[in-house]
């Protein structure tokens, strides 16, 4: 009779969490599983901006035509994503921010090197494009706990972009020079 009684307590001390809500698994498969919230930046860096690091290949540079200049200045997001990230903070403890932002962009390099061979494209110009950005902006430290502090600081930061590309080259025929080109552009 002993016996019985403690395995009936046992059995009720196993299946009570289960009945009860307690069980972390009562959902089946769609039981909520706690991710950490950088997890979802990575994911996005790694599939939402696929192409920062991809070197676009371009028409042919046609002879009698003057060459190509870099006039494309790399975009905020792209000089924002390429700064240091910010540190992550614990709410409340410390928490870091940057706020009153202003860019500027000056190209310091814009040349094209001789034909050469690259692999997967063949012959082709590299046309190297370096630009300088300047970041300017105000960097808040923000404490609430155990007594509150904030502190803000001017900051600068330079950050240096490469946006090099490549210009197939077939030659100098002209008529395969418009060829090639009006099958890369469409027009």
């Amino acid at each position: 009779m002993m016996w019985m009684r403690r395995a009936g307590l046992l059995l009720t001390a196993v299946l009570a969490p289960i009945v009860s809500g307690c069980n972390p698994f009562a959902m089946g498969f769609l039981t909520p599983i706690p991710v950490q919230p950088w997890t979802a930046e990575a994911i996005e860096d790694k599939y939402l901006h696929k192409n920062d690091f991809r070197t676009p290949i371009m028409p042919p540079i046609r002879d009698g035509f003057p060459p190509p200049v870099c006039e494309d200045a790399p975009t905020e997001r792209e000089i924002l994503r390429a700064m240091p990230r910010i540190a992550r903070g614990v709410p409340y403890y410390y928490e870091e921010f940057r706020d009153d932002i202003k860019i500027t962009s000056e190209r310091i390099v814009d040349k094209i090197d001789p034909p050469r061979f690259f692999p997967l494209v063949g012959l082709a110009q590299l046309h190297h494009c370096h630009w300088k950005c300047t970041i300017y902006y105000t960097e808040t430290c923000q404490s609430d706990y155990p007594f509150p502090v904030k502190i803000k600081k001017r900051r600068i930061q330079v950050v240096y972009i490469d946006k090099d590309h490549l210009h197939q080259f077939v030659g100098n025929d002209p008529d395969v020079q418009r060829k090639t080109t009006r099958e890369h552009t469409d027009y």
